[in-house]
């Protein structure tokens, strides 16, 4: 063999290697990329075409599937009451990604989770019957929260103190999933939801913090007990009214200007929501130890899964005193949601232990067997002697204080209502807010919930935690305890 057809010999053979380790890399290595690309029309054809699994509620699916009409997706998503429930379910769209539980267990609800797969499905190569996620919502206390908050913008959570069962999320105002779901449809329903103000597609109840108000007040409480700056919710305070922010000559007054706010006790201070002894109580705290309780409660958590990922609430860092002040009464830099809000009235009536919030018991294949368990963590957050003062306290708030619209009869009920200024120098209608527990007189039923109300038509004077945002955590507190 001569020197030239040698070298064209090793020159094709090298060719040939290249294109045997190319198709290996694209095989092995880039074929699931391309496989899991979201742009891959294949996936929604084999995603969509069977039924899908569904999503539980009290023993009953509020989902669905139903056969379309033409094209090369057989089955699209349905929902059964699916304003009621958005917040809970997401959607599962032909178009668009998918949201919420949706999303979160798309593995499971497709048939795709390894976990599913029987013998012969790993034989056959074939996709599994579908799982099912079983949440831990009440129906019952999700419509009561619906209905209560109607057309207002707001959102609010329930939760069960004792085993952390997420009872209720609501959201408002809310929309139908079923919109979102054909590809044919999905764009126009979209481009509605998307360019609506009011921002339906927004989960209120657990994606949008905002400023928490005096509803703060029960975590600087908690931490002025804890630390020993006050022996008990009935010792005398050491608060001026009005109390001047530490560095300026602004007075911080209250909103009720004859309430007996000067060097209050908690319980009066928490009754009539005085400014002056939180916004000094704060300070004299001191930033570092108020947020060190503020994140026992779970501020600051960038990882909140319930299991959807709840935003985070914060309490800032690097503040002035008059910032610090300002935290006091739940403003400044201070945001929460109102699953945040929930979980820090569920801790207190807990007695002081916070067990980990989550709407989701158990994951099963299409038999009804357990794939997964919700096991939920439990954490003490402050002493029972704190707990048990502070429910004391925010009981009468109810009882004689700014909270009287959620009592209850046949049952115990503490709250802590909150007013929180938004907008510049306050001018847009103030946030309305209500965190609180109900406790059952003849049972060992128990529910905490909080509300925020957002907006509402109610004029900025009649806007209050007492007037907007407790009769809707009334009437979830007394569905809970009926349940």
């Amino acid at each position: 063999m001569n020197k030239t057809i040698r070298r064209a010999s090793v020159f094709t053979l090298l060719l040939v290697f290249a294109l045997l380790i190319r198709a290996t890399w694209v095989q092995f290595y880039e074929g699931r990329a391309l496989a899991d690309d979201k742009e891959n029309r294949r996936n929604a054809i084999e995603t969509y075409a069977e039924p899908l699994g569904n999503i539980i509620v009290a023993g009953r699916s509020i989902t669905g599937s139903a056969p379309t009409e033409g094209g090369d997706l057989a089955y699209k998503r349905t929902y059964e009451k699916g304003k009621l429930y958005a917040a809970v379910t997401g959607y599962a769209s032909q178009a668009y990604a998918p949201t919420q539980l949706e999303g979160i267990y798309q593995d499971v609800l497709n048939g795709t989770d390894p976990r599913l797969k029987t013998v012969m499905d790993t034989i056959t190569g074939t996709r599994a019957e579908p799982g099912n996620v079983v949440t831990t919502i009440d129906p019952e206390v999700q419509k009561a929260g619906f209905e209560a908050l109607g057309e207002t913008k707001g959102a609010a959570v329930a939760i069960d103190p004792k085993t952390g069962r997420i009872l209720s999320v609501v959201s408002t105002p809310s929309y139908d999933p079923t919109s979102l779901t054909d590809a044919n449809t999905a764009g126009e329903a979209w481009e509605r939801l998307t360019s609506d103000p009011d921002k339906p597609l927004t989960n209120r109840a657990l994606r949008q913090p905002l400023p928490p108000g005096s509803t703060f007040k029960l975590v600087v409480a908690a931490a002025a007990l804890e630390d020993g700056l006050y022996g008990s919710v009935d010792e005398k305070t050491d608060s001026p009214d009005p109390y001047t922010l530490p560095g300026t000559v602004t007075d911080l007054t209250n909103e009720n200007p004859n309430a007996p706010c000067e060097d209050a006790t908690i319980r009066t201070a928490l009754q009539y929501s005085c400014n002056n002894v939180f916004a000094k109580m704060a300070v004299d705290l001191g930033q570092d130890k108020l947020r060190a309780m503020a994140e026992r409660f779970g501020f600051n958590d960038e990882s909140q899964d319930v299991p959807v990922r709840a935003y985070t609430s914060v309490y800032p860092k690097d503040m002035n005193k008059s910032s610090t002040a300002l935290t006091g009464i739940g403003q400044f830099d201070v945001t929460a949601t109102p699953l945040q809000m929930a979980m820090v009235s569920a801790a207190l009536a807990n007695g002081g232990e916070l067990v980990s919030p989550h709407m989701v018991s158990q994951i099963t294949d299409s038999g009804g067997d357990v794939l997964e368990d919700t096991d939920p963590d439990s954490k003490r957050i402050v002493s029972s002697s704190t707990a048990e003062q502070l429910r004391s306290a925010m009981e009468t708030v109810v009882e004689k204080g700014t909270g009287s619209n959620a009592r209850i009869s046949g049952a115990t009920v503490g709250g802590k209502t909150g007013t929180a200024q938004h907008g510049e120098n306050n001018s847009k209608t103030p946030y309305a807010w209500f965190t609180s527990y109900a406790k059952s007189d003849s049972s060992d039923k128990e529910v905490a919930v909080a509300v925020i109300i957002e907006q509402s038509d109610a004029a900025r004077s009649e806007v209050s935690g007492n007037g907007l945002a407790a009769p809707v955590a009334k009437a979830m507190m007394e569905a809970a305890l009926k349940g």
